[in-house]
């Protein structure tokens, strides 16, 4: 599973702006007033080959405000959850008095058992280097100089992050007999009774407290011959609504379940579908490229009104407030009564077959030719019109195609979507995302 690295430190050290710089994002606020950052933001980085989620945290040991209780407490479980902790020091400075509180707080709230790489930030000019050494004086044993604002150190940085990162365990490497079906949704949805009903077991614990399940449980089990790594992971709801800071990394951790996932089972309540928690996740889903289907669950609990299909209801509902999954199947399931189960388990053997489908390149040329000689290809304001010359799956798991065109940026989502649809209707790729890339050819005009 992906780590999770904090950076922790002062305010105006400089940390969001490292966020910013490690995750290639501008979501955290940067500005010049301390204590601006709040609350933990995620993102997500890679380097090295280990993919990890970065988290910026409050400033602590400043000057005390309304929030700063809130941010100490959010702070101090950022240092137990995470992997890696990133202290960051203003270099201008030099190693200051709520420094050294700092460096006590982490030894203490880590139990003096974490990796901690102390980054003394700020330091635009070679000609400060040497300020580095008075870093030392924390007692901590991995020490580098960097900027954030001129990407000075970050590699030496980051080198240091994928040395200290735990290794992933065996049972997540890849194998090929074995599908990793991961079950995701919000809060009190059934994700736990489902894992129980589909493994005959109660591996999970059951409880109508939302978020009762913290921490992602995987379970592996072999179904009718196939071999399934189910992992059932905690709820997620908006941030606003954590009722903890254990419930805030179990979302991050959720979403690195995903990652490592080949099909997501998104779990609905039939009662109230499509959230905007809902959208967020399976938003995650397709970004990864993972398979997905769609399971409505507690369809027990459903009314069925003599005249009306309440299933056709909630399918439009589906599909019109949740379009860029049009693709995706739809299971209604009962966890505790086991209706839709065995549909559930067959819906995922059919999507797992169609991440992996080919479309040979002479068949995919041919047909796209015949598709798009009918339709109107985007132009520029200049009169130039997109030209397709050929094009190629480069994938499978997830299918990805490569288009080779005279401009690739004629290409507009609009058209994009237009021929991901085509290339569905040429191969059954239900249940799985398709990607497309446009490659231009040199000196075409």
């Amino acid at each position: 599973m992906a780590g999770i690295v904090a950076i922790i430190g002062r305010p105006n050290a400089g940390k969001s702006s490292l966020f910013n710089r490690l995750t290639g994002t501008k979501d955290a606020i940067v500005d010049d007033m301390p204590g601006v950052t709040r609350d933990r933001l995620y993102g997500e980085c890679e380097h090295r080959g280990k993919n990890f989620y970065v988290i910026d945290t409050g400033g602590i040991f400043g000057t005390d405000t309304e929030f700063s209780a809130g941010i100490k407490n959010h702070v101090d479980e950022a240092v137990k959850e995470c992997d890696v902790i990133i202290f960051l020091l203003d270099g201008r400075d030099g190693v200051t008095s709520s420094d050294e509180e700092i460096a006590d707080f982490i030894r203490k709230a880590s139990g003096n058992d974490k990796p901690v790489i102390v980054a003394m930030n700020k330091l635009d000019d070679p000609k400060h280097d040497d300020f580095i050494n008075d870093a030392y004086a924390l007692g901590f044993e991995n020490v580098v100089g960097v900027s954030a604002l001129h990407k000075r150190g970050i590699d030496d940085l980051l080198d240091l992050v994928a040395d200290l990162l735990p290794e992933a365990e065996e049972e997540f490497e890849d194998d090929s007999d074995e599908i990793r079906l991961v079950i995701a949704g919000k809060p009190n949805v059934g994700k736990s009774s489902l894992l129980n009903k589909i493994t005959n077991s109660e591996r999970s614990l059951v409880s109508p407290i939302a978020g009762t399940t913290r921490d992602p449980v995987d379970m592996k089990i072999n179904i009718e011959g196939q071999n399934f790594k189910i992992v059932d992971t905690a709820g997620l709801r908006k941030r606003s609504k954590f009722d903890g800071d254990l419930e805030y990394y179990s979302f991050v951790r959720t979403l690195a379940a995903v990652d490592r996932a080949d099909i997501a089972l998104l779990l609905m309540d039939a009662r109230e579908p499509c959230t905007d928690q809902d959208k967020k996740i399976a938003a995650h889903v397709v970004q990864k490229g993972k398979g997905l289907v769609i399971v409505l669950n507690k369809w027990d609990l459903i009314q069925h009104p003599e005249g009306k299909n309440p299933a056709d209801e909630l399918i439009k509902k589906i599909r019109d407030e949740m379009p860029f999954l049009s693709y995706a199947p739809i299971v209604f399931a009962s966890a505790l009564n086991g209706r839709g189960v065995a549909k559930i388990i067959q819906t995922v053997l059919t999507v797992n077959e169609n991440r992996q489908k080919r479309i040979p390149t002479n068949l995919l040329n041919r047909l796209m030719r015949d598709v798009l000689a009918f339709d109107r290809l985007p132009s520029d304001k200049k009169g130039r019109a997109l030209k397709v010359y050929y094009c190629s799956q480069a994938d499978a798991l997830p299918p990805t195609f490569i288009f080779f065109v005279n401009k690739p940026e004629l290409a507009n989502s609009s058209f994009e979507n237009h021929v991901k649809n085509k290339l569905r209707e040429l191969e059954d790729f239900t249940g799985t995302p398709v990607r497309t890339f446009w490659r231009g050819k040199d000196n075409d005009n």
